[in-house]
């Protein structure tokens, strides 16, 4: 299954195990839920399901996962069973929450996920149903798992891996974060020394939709021609990351590692080099 659906295949889905989630973020956003969204879709936060916040981003950054445990409550409280078909959407093509949303379901064990492409805009523009207010369902049983199964760096791997050139590693901030011409979120701007900078908007076309996956495919290979075949993906804090891991896997390649705390916690840690191109 691609892990990419546009709205007009969302709209002919009629399977019984179609689950769609909404994964936009912002100020009142449950609020901005309530108010519209997708008929059926059922609200998913970045910040109380998705993560774990704790109380120094320096270890661990600032989008940490939650305990998998807690993660299967959560899957449990939505309805979710393990022959979900399960489609989520932001209003940022994925960049929000919908391609964390994705990668973490992957990494629990789910097979058919697919992100929305050009998300809640998308869907408006395409006549997809909408609604208002709650949705009601039932809560399914909770799912036993032992641990993630896609791979996660720690800052001392994405380290020592650097050192060895044993690893590529991508920042996918846009390129004035990454410069270090100025940091609208954590307190230091720059880069992590000897990580590369391939946007994640990179990933769109003009209107805002992913590229096509062999166009993506062509990108890729020649921008990472020459380095080290394995991947580590950051971002800010471990979300954004997860837009690339995502069009990497569109493009039929293998899923990258994640480097969970990314910037967020590379840039807190004391006695961490800092690089910066101005």
């Amino acid at each position: 299954m691609s892990p990419i659906i546009s709205s007009s295949e969302l709209k002919n889905l009629s399977a019984e195990n179609l689950i769609i989630l909404d994964a936009r973020v912002g100020k009142d956003v449950h609020q901005t839920y309530l108010e519209k969204h997708i008929k059926g879709a059922r609200f998913i936060d970045l910040d109380k399901d998705l993560a774990e916040i704790g109380e120094d981003a320096a270890f661990g950054g600032r989008h940490p996962l939650p305990d998998i445990t807690k993660f299967a409550e959560t899957l449990s409280n939505l309805g979710i069973s393990e022959d979900a078909h399960i489609v989520i959407y932001d209003d940022k093509n994925g960049a929000n929450a919908g391609a964390r949303a994705w990668w973490m379901l992957k990494s629990f064990g789910f097979e058919n996920v697919q992100v929305l492409d050009g998300g809640f805009q998308a869907a408006e523009k395409d006549g997809v149903e909408f609604s208002s207010g709650e949705e009601s369902f039932e809560k399914s049983s909770v799912i036993k798992k032992e641990g993630w199964l896609l791979p996660v760096k720690a800052l001392e791997n994405v380290e020592n891996e650097l050192l060895s050139h044993s690893s590529t590693v991508v920042d996918v901030r846009d390129a004035y974060r990454y410069n270090g011409e100025s940091e609208p979120i954590d307190l230091v701007a720059g880069h992590i020394p000897g990580a590369i900078n391939i946007p994640f908007s990179e990933n769109l076309d003009e209107n805002g939709n992913f590229l096509k996956p062999e166009v993506l495919k062509q990108k890729y290979t020649e921008l990472l021609k020459d380095k080290p075949q394995h991947l580590i993906i950051h971002c800010g804090s471990g979300v954004t990351a997860c837009h690339t891991i995502l069009a990497l896997n569109y493009a039929g390649f293998p899923i990258p590692d994640l480097y969970l705390g990314s910037w967020s916690e590379w840039s807190r840690r004391e006695g961490k080099e800092i690089a910066r191109e101005v």
